[in-house]
């Protein structure tokens, strides 16, 4: 993923920063960081509120 197509693809998020983190980037809307983009995977932060979606869904958690 690009930075181009990650902007494109949160566009309806609102304005979004994306910046370079761990060889991927890192994407925040006001000052939050809520996803990484991390070799052709998106990562998105969870909470204890939504982890359980996220894992229903087939979603793993980021590890190194």
């Amino acid at each position: 993923m690009d930075r181009d197509y990650l902007a494109e693809l949160f566009a309806g998020f609102g304005p979004v920063t994306i910046r370079r983190m761990f060889s991927g980037f890192g994407i925040s809307a006001d000052g939050i960081n809520f996803a990484l983009a991390l070799r052709s995977r998106l990562y998105l932060r969870a909470d204890e509120a939504s982890f359980a979606k996220f894992e229903a869904a087939g979603s793993q958690p980021f590890s190194y």
